[in-house]
């Protein structure tokens, strides 16, 4: 479900389809496959693994005559990584390739589909049968879209082929990403600029409840109720300096972005050759044998470690503490006999977390280092290294790096647990299934930022246990892009002192995760609300009220700090946004802090 490019035009398109797809290939992916149209039909081929094994069945695409097709790069979610899973999917008439997810599957299939010999797991193949259904039902093709759209609940970007209609590829677009590339006697469909870009610069936006149908030389954007729709191509302006920020404004909301693809990136790194997750055993048998974890880092990476304290003592049962590494160094606690000392750091350069860590090398204590750079400096100096694998971070405010880090801390605790509470392979799966959900709202976060911080001077973020460390960095990303004032407080500290803070218009943005504090976390918000605050409520599904501006959809409890900052650094961009700030360059501020 994370990847799609397809093309309409003159040259062979198998070789385009698979460069466009290994521009996709960051994007994290198990199988991949394409679907060419010639003169004899349509011709499919799929691969599970690596994209170099589909570039070996087709010979890098040229056994495969033909000048129109669609491809795709699969993250499994519903079904094994399995050819028959694997992207092209089809029925007696479409074919077609699917970002998203289907939420109401089964509503469907025993509404329209009983009867119908599937082939997969997927909830996508029954796309392309309902479309058969309603084209039977004496629909053309683009009714029958509009039909599928009234339908289906839930996120899609879909690629379709109709074999009747051989010079004709369509596109609908639903909450996940889908770009239009005009060229001259061309045109492309992708899920992301940079698989089309070596093509085409000029691309069309596609907004949600919108299907196009393109040929080579004409592209036609639709409303759902088929209202044909003027809008003008945009170009990409891109240079060697900006090429890998594509055509987002900023790094920085690239990198938000890329979250999803950076939690499948991790699985499929740390999977074993049985698919399971697993980390080195030595490191494993290392911390299992010690009597203490000390976390050691600083500002966004300090925030990850104090959400690995909760990880490591509820998932392993081992006592565990994080550690300001400035702190740390100047004012070192009296350690347990046998420590293990874990530290974080996106750049692996951190100097303040360097000094901690010649000071702990001296005492000969085992030493992990957990970053995103391989072969930086603490990483060769540490005893073992766990890669957060999440690409190249340029913004100064860490946001990918930051849920990658607790997303190795949970695999990494979980590896260690004696016996594991949840299978951490599908929870991290869900959990970026959620995020990819979270990203297809961007325009409510920038509403709310706009609203609640274009004019604010200062604001808080509160929350209670794990939500407070969330608040924690909240209140970082706010402040360091944007210059507003912001601080975020454990929401039970706030009758004693910070509640003076408190005033008419002051925004106060609460953070409920965890059922168990849930009506306190809402006990205090009414106490700001009631000396003048204005209120904002993330919650999850499960614990949301009607008054909660942003609801996301539960995954496991350990794991819900990875999903809720992902709003709170919407907020924070969009924030900066609207107040004119140098969002990837934030003043007085590097990436990476390489002086005490």
């Amino acid at each position: 479900m994370c990847g799609i490019v397809g093309y309409i035009g003159d040259k062979l398109v198998a070789p385009i389809l698979l460069e466009g797809l290994s521009k996709l290939e960051y994007r994290g992916y198990d199988s991949a496959g394409i679907a060419v149209c010639d003169e004899n039909g349509v011709t499919i081929e799929k691969a599970v693994g690596k994209l170099e094994n589909l570039y070996k069945k087709t010979d890098n695409g040229t056994t495969i005559s033909g000048t129109k097709g669609i491809g795709h790069t699969r993250w499994a979610t519903h079904g094994k990584p399995t050819e028959e899973n694997a992207h092209p999917h089809k029925s007696e008439r479409f074919v077609l390739v699917h970002n998203g997810i289907i939420e109401n599957e089964e509503f469907l299939r025993s509404k329209y589909l009983k009867g119908v010999n599937f082939v997969s797991e997927t909830d996508t193949e029954i796309i392309p049968w309902l479309l058969d259904k309603f084209t039977q039902s004496g629909e053309d093709t683009e009714m029958a879209i509009r039909h599928l759209m009234s339908e289906i609940v839930g996120s899609y970007a879909l690629a379709i082929i109709d074999r009747e209609n051989p010079d004709v590829l369509y596109a609908v677009k639903n909450k996940s990403p889908l770009l239009i590339g005009k060229g001259e006697g061309f045109n492309m469909i992708g899920s992301d600029s940079m698989a089309m870009i070596a093509n085409t610069n000029m691309f069309f936006e596609i907004h949600d409840k919108e299907y196009v149908v393109i040929t080579k030389e004409t592209v036609k954007i639709y409303t759902q109720y088929g209202k044909l729709i003027d809008r003008a191509p945009f170009k990409a302006e891109l240079d060697l300096s900006d090429t890998e920020k594509g055509t987002y404004a900023h790094f920085m909301i690239k990198e938000i972005e890329e979250q999803p693809a950076v939690i499948r990136r991790l699985i499929q790194k740390y999977a074993d050759e049985n698919g399971d997750i697993s980390v080195d055993k030595a490191i494993v048998n290392d911390i299992q044998s010690c009597d203490k974890i000390y976390i050691i880092a600083c500002g966004t990476s300090y925030h990850a470690g104090l959400v690995g304290k909760q990880l490591f003592e509820t998932m392993a049962k081992k006592p565990c503490d994080s550690y300001i590494a400035s702190e740390f160094v100047h004012n070192t606690p009296l350690l347990s006999e046998k420590p293990f000392f874990i530290f974080i750091s996106q750049s692996g350069e951190t100097a303040d977390s360097r000094a901690v860590m010649v000071k702990v090398k001296a005492m000969g204590h085992k030493i992990l280092t957990i970053t995103n750079v391989k072969g930086s400096t603490l990483s060769r100096e540490a005893n073992y290294t766990l890669l957060l694998h999440a690409g190249p971070e340029i913004a100064v405010a860490s946001t990918k790096a930051y849920t990658a880090q607790i997303a190795v801390l949970a695999i990494l605790a979980s590896t260690v647990a004696k016996e594991p509470g949840l299978d951490i392979k599908y929870e991290l799966s869900k959990v970026a299934n959620v995020i990819e959900t979270i990203c297809s709202e961007s325009e409510t976060y920038k509403y709310l930022a706009e609203k609640y911080l274009k004019n604010a001077r200062n604001a808080f973020y509160i929350g209670r246990c794990v939500d407070y460390y969330v608040c924690l960095e909240a209140a970082l990303k706010l402040k360091e892009i944007s210059y507003i004032q912001a601080e975020g407080f454990a929401a039970g500290e706030l009758k004693h002192g910070t509640i003076a803070l408190i005033e008419k218009g002051t925004p106060v943005i609460a953070i409920i995760t965890q059922e168990n504090i849930n009506l306190n976390t809402r006990s205090n918000i009414e106490e700001v609300k009631a000396r003048g605050a204005k209120t904002l409520v993330i919650s999850t599904s499960s614990l949301s009220s009607h008054n909660d501006k942003i609801v996301i959809r539960d995954v496991h409890p350990l794991l819900a700090p990875i999903v809720s900052v992902v709003p709170t650094q919407y907020i924070a961009y969009y924030a900066a946004l609207c107040k004119g700030r140098d969002i990837d360059k934030p003043r007085n501020l590097a990436k990476s802090v390489t002086v005490e």
